[in-house]
């Protein structure tokens, strides 16, 4: 009885965890405009997604945070597959 239990449980789990809301997927974004001459919210913007310099590359999970800070700077950034 304890294991059928245990099972039970388990199954639980593997299906909260399986669950679409939590397999995030990953997405590059890399900075092709320069952030000199822009207002300082986009230059926050740029901080915040670790975007440093020129043609830096980096990967984030795609999450609605994420994305709101791509549509807020897209015209200094491309997504790269």
């Amino acid at each position: 009885m304890q294991e059928l239990l245990q099972c039970r449980e388990e199954l639980k789990w593997i299906r909260y965890l399986t669950d679409k809301k939590f397999i995030m997927s990953k997405i590059k974004i890399k900075q092709v405009r320069s952030r000199i001459g822009r207002p300082k919210d986009q230059k926050r913007t740029l901080d915040a997604l670790g975007l440093r310099k020129m043609n830096q590359i980096v990967e984030h999970n795609v999450t609605p945070q994420i994305e709101g800070m791509i549509k807020k700077i897209n015209h200094l950034i491309t997504i790269v597959e």
